[in-house]
C-alpha cells in the first residue's frame, strides 16, 4: 500500500473533527454576541409615552376667600342707656324700621318733660317783653303830645313878646318846657328800642328752646333701636339689661345682611397674577359644606389696594355669588377657579412632558461667547431669574436687526406682531405712529443697556423701563383707545409664551430633544408650538419602571403646577 494514500487517508478522517470545531466555535461566537445585544437591549430604560394632541384648554387662577354679603350693615346706638329689650336674634328677618331693640327711654322721657317746661318759660317771657313794647309804645305817643304841646305853647309865648304882651322870661320858661319836652320823646324812644330788642332776644330764646326739645324728642325716639334695611340679622353683639355707652363711637349692636341671595367671594390673588385678571371674567368656587357642587360667578372688580402679609402681596378680588337656595353662608371658605383666558383648538402635552429629562441626558453646550458660557456656568439662581426676566423682556422688544428690517429675531418677530396688533385695533392716527416709532427705538436702546448693567440691578431696570414703555404709549393715545390697550396688555400677559423642551424617540430608539413655545395650561396639560411637532406625536414622560438616573427637568420652563 502506498503510503501517500494513508496519509491523505488519515487527513480524509481528521477533517469532520476540524469542522465540527470550527461550526462549534462560531456557534460560540453568535452565543456571546447575541447574548450581548439581548443584555444590552434588556438594560435600555423603557419609557412612558403620551400623545400630542389637539383640543381646547383653558388657563385659570385658583384662590380662596371668603363668602360675605354684598351689603352688610352694622346697627349702633347714638344714645346710651341700659337695654330694657332686644327684639331681634340671629339669623331674624327684619324689615326696613322695624324696632330690633330698645333702650330705657325713662331718662330722654324726662329730658323731654324739662324742656317742654324751658319752651313754655320762654314763651311768657316773649309774652312779658311784647307787653314791655306795648307800654313803650304808649310812652313814645305820650311824649310826643307834650312835646307838640310845649311847640305851641312857646311858638304863642313867642308872638306875645313881639306885641309886648309879655316878658322875655315867660319866653325863656315855655322855651325850657319845649326842649325838656323833646328829651322825653328820645328817651320813650330809647325805652321801645330796648323793649323791641328784649322781646327779639326772648324770641331766640323760644327757638333756642323748640330745638332742644325737639332733640329730646330725637334722643327719645333713638331709644327704638330701628332696622336700618331690609335683610336678616346675621350677629347680634348685645343681650337685655346690658348698658350701652355710646359716648365716643356708636357701639354695634347688630349685623344685618341685606341680601344673602345675593353675595360675593374675596378672593386673594398673589401679585404674580393679579394682572391676569379683569372685571367680567368667569369663575367657579366650591365650598367644604357641599364637596359635590359647584357654584359660578364673575368677576366684579379688581381692587387697587395691596394687603402685604409676611412679604406676601396680594390684592382682592371681588366674585359675585348668587345663592338662590341660601345654601352659602357669610364667613364660608370658598375655593375659587377663574378663568382667564381660553383657546378652542392647540396642540398640547401632557406637563409631565415637559417635566420629564432621560437618565443621562446633558444639556447640549449653547453656541455663546466662552465669557457667556463661564458666566452662566457661575449663575446663582437669583442671576438666573434676574436673566429669565431679561430674556422675556427682550421678548417684548424688537432686536436692532430685526428692527433695521433684516429679518429677526424671535423676540423681533414677536414685537412686530405686537406692532402690527396695535396699529389694526387701535387704528392710531398718522401722528401717533410717529410717536410709536420715537418710542420703541428710544426704548430698545435703554433695554440694550440693560444688559451691561450690573446683575443685582437688571431685575429693577427692566421693570422700570416696561413701566416707561406702557406708560409712554398710554399717553400718547385716546381714552378710547387706552381702554383697548389696558385689555391688549392683560391679554399679553395672559397669553405670554416661553420656551421649553420635550422628548420624543429617535428613528434608532434614543430619545431626541425638540424645543417648543409654551403657552397656556390648565394644571395637567399646556399649550406647545413647534413645527417638529404635530398631532398624534408621542412624547415621553416618564420611564416604565424606577430608575435611579432619572431625573427631573432642571432648566426647562417653569410650569404653574
Amino acid at each position: 500500500m502506498n503510503p501517500a494514500d494513508n496519509t491523505a487517508g488519515a487527513r480524509r478522517a481528521r477533517r469532520p473533527g476540524w469542522i465540527l470545531l470550527t461550526v462549534l466555535l462560531l456557534a460560540a461566537v453568535a452565543a456571546f454576541f447575541g447574548w450581548r445585544a439581548w443584555s444590552e437591549r434588556t438594560d435600555a430604560p423603557a419609557y412612558r409615552t403620551a400623545k400630542v394632541v389637539r383640543g381646547p384648554i383653558t388657563a385659570a387662577v385658583s384662590a380662596s376667600g371668603a363668602l360675605n354679603p354684598v351689603t352688610s350693615v352694622q346697627v349702633g346706638s347714638q344714645v346710651s342707656g341700659q337695654l330694657k329689650e332686644v327684639l331681634a336674634d340671629f339669623n331674624s328677618e327684619v324689615r326696613r324700621g322695624q324696632v330690633i331693640a330698645r333702650i330705657d327711654p325713662e331718662t330722654f322721657e324726662y329730658r323731654v318733660r324739662q324742656s317742654q317746661a324751658d319752651l313754655d318759660a320762654s314763651r311768657a317771657q316773649v309774652m312779658t317783653a311784647q307787653a314791655n313794647i306795648s307800654a313803650a309804645q304808649a310812652s313814645v305817643s305820650r311824649a310826643g303830645v307834650n312835646e307838640a304841646e310845649a311847640r305851641r305853647d312857646l311858638e304863642r309865648k313867642q308872638m306875645l313878646l313881639e306885641r309886648n304882651f309879655i316878658s322875655g322870661s315867660e319866653v325863656d320858661k315855655a322855651r325850657a318846657v319845649f326842649n325838656a319836652s323833646v328829651e322825653d320823646t328820645r328817651s320813650a324812644t330809647a325805652q321801645l328800642a330796648v323793649a323791641q330788642a328784649q322781646a327779639r332776644t326772648a324770641e331766640a330764646t323760644v327757638r333756642q328752646r323748640e330745638a332742644q326739645l325737639q332733640q329730646a324728642r330725637i334722643d327719645l325716639e333713638r331709644t327704638a333701636i330701628r332696622a336700618p334695611v331690609d335683610g336678616v340679622v346675621i350677629k347680634r353683639s348685645v343681650d337685655a339689661g346690658q348698658t350701652v355707652a355710646a359716648s365716643l363711637q356708636a357701639p354695634e349692636l347688630f349685623i344685618i345682611a341685606r341680601n344673602l341671595r345675593d353675595m360675593q367671594v374675596d378672593a386673594a390673588i398673589d401679585e404674580a397674577e393679579i394682572g391676569r385678571i379683569r372685571p367680567g371674567q368667569q369663575a367657579t368656587f366650591t365650598v367644604d359644606s357641599f364637596p359635590g357642587r359647584t357654584f359660578s360667578g364673575e368677576v366684579r372688580q379688581v381692587r387697587k389696594a395691596a394687603t402685604t402679609v409676611q412679604n406676601v402681596v396680594t390684592y382682592v378680588v371681588v366674585v359675585s355669588a348668587q345663592n338662590p337656595d341660601l345654601a352659602l353662608v357669610p364667613g364660608m371658605t370658598a375655593n375659587v377657579r377663574i378663568t382667564t383666558d381660553t383657546r378652542d383648538s392647540v396642540l398640547k402635552v401632557p406637563n409631565a412632558a415637559l417635566r420629564f429629562r432621560p437618565p443621562d441626558w446633558q444639556e447640549p453646550p449653547r453656541q455663546d461667547a466662552p465669557a457667556k458660557a463661564a458666566a452662566a456656568a457661575d449663575a446663582t439662581p437669583a442671576v438666573a431669574a434676574v436673566r429669565a426676566a431679561l430674556d422675556r423682556a427682550s421678548a417684548l422688544l424688537p432686536s436692532a436687526h430685526a428692527q433695521a428690517g433684516g429679518g429677526g429675531t424671535q423676540g423681533g418677530g414677536a414685537m412686530a406682531r405686537f406692532r402690527e396688533r396695535i396699529d389694526r385695533e387701535l387704528a392710531p392716527t398718522e401722528a401717533q405712529k410717529r410717536q410709536l416709532d420715537d418710542i420703541f427705538a428710544s426704548m430698545r436702546t435703554k433695554f440694550a443697556a440693560v444688559r451691561e448693567a450690573p446683575e443685582g440691578e437688571r431685575g429693577k431696570l427692566i421693570e422700570r423701563h416696561r413701566a416707561e414703555l406702557r406708560a409712554r404709549i398710554n399717553d400718547i393715545l385716546t381714552p378710547e383707545q387706552q381702554k383697548k390697550y389696558a385689555e391688549i396688555l392683560a391679554e399679553i400677559g395672559g397669553r405670554q409664551a416661553t420656551r421649553g423642551r420635550v422628548f420624543v424617540l429617535g428613528p434608532d430608539g434614543a430619545p431626541k430633544a425638540v424645543s417648543v413655545r409654551t403657552g397656556l395650561t390648565d394644571g395637567s396639560a399646556t399649550e406647545v408650538s413647534s413645527d417638529a411637532l404635530k398631532e398624534g406625536d408621542e412624547v415621553l414622560i416618564g420611564l416604565a419602571g424606577p430608575s435611579k438616573t432619572a431625573r427631573p427637568a432642571a432648566g426647562g420652563p417653569r410650569m404653574p403646577f
